[in-house]
C-alpha cells in the first residue's frame, strides 16, 4: 500500500513537468526567445513562429530537428573512427620482426657465416622499428579522426546557426523581439 501512495506522489509530479515541456513553443525548443512586442497573442504567436520555421527552412536548406539527428550520427561516426584509429598498426611489431628476422639472417650469413644469430638480432630491430612506425600512424589516425569530427561539428553549429539567423529575421518582420 505505501509503494502505492509513493508512486501516485511520484506521478503527481512527474505529469507537470511533462505538461510543461508540451506547453513549450516552437522557438523555445530551438532556444530562440520570443517576445511579442506589440502584443500578439500565444496563438497567433505560435502561428507565427510555424511560418517563419517553415520560411527559414526553405531558405537555408536546414532544418534543426534533422541537424539534432545529424549531430547523433556524427557522434557515432566520430566514435567509430576513434576505435579505428586505436587499431591502427596493430601487429605492426610482428611484422616488422618478420623483416627484420630476414633482413638479419642475411646480414648475418654474408657477415660470418651465422644467420641464426643475425636473424634473432634483425627480429629484435625489426620489432622495436615496427612498433615505433605503429604508434607514429596510430597517433596520426587519432590526429585525423579529431580533425573529421571537429570539422563536422562546426559545420552542423554553422548550418543552426544561420538557420536561428533566418528564423529570427522572419519573426522580427513579424514584429517580434528575438535573442538567440
Amino acid at each position: 500500500m505505501r509503494r502505492l501512495v509513493v508512486a501516485a506522489m511520484a506521478l503527481m509530479f512527474v505529469v507537470p513537468a511533462v505538461a510543461e515541456e508540451s506547453r513549450k513553443t516552437l522557438a523555445a525548443t530551438l532556444d530562440v526567445f520570443v517576445f511579442p512586442a506589440e502584443g500578439q497573442e500565444s496563438g497567433q504567436q505560435s502561428k507565427d513562429e510555424v511560418s517563419c520555421y517553415e520560411w527559414a527552412v526553405g531558405n537555408t536548406g536546414s532544418d534543426p530537428f534533422d541537424l539534432a539527428k545529424q549531430e547523433q550520427a556524427d557522434a557515432e561516426k566520430a566514435r567509430q573512427e576513434a576505435e579505428q584509429a586505436k587499431r591502427a598498426g596493430q601487429g605492426a611489431g610482428a611484422g616488422g620482426a618478420i623483416k627484420g628476422a630476414a633482413a638479419g639472417a642475411l646480414i648475418g650469413e654474408i657477415a660470418d657465416d651465422d644467420a641464426s644469430e643475425g636473424a634473432a638480432w634483425g627480429a629484435a630491430a625489426g620489432m622495436m622499428r615496427g612498433r615505433r612506425k605503429a604508434r607514429a600512424a596510430q597517433g596520426a589516425a587519432q590526429q585525423t579522426a579529431e580533425a573529421k569530427a571537429e570539422s563536422r561539428e562546426q559545420a552542423t553549429e554553422a548550418q543552426l546557426e544561420n538557420f536561428k539567423k533566418a528564423f529570427s529575421v522572419c519573426l522580427e518582420a513579424k514584429d517580434y523581439l528575438v535573442k538567440y
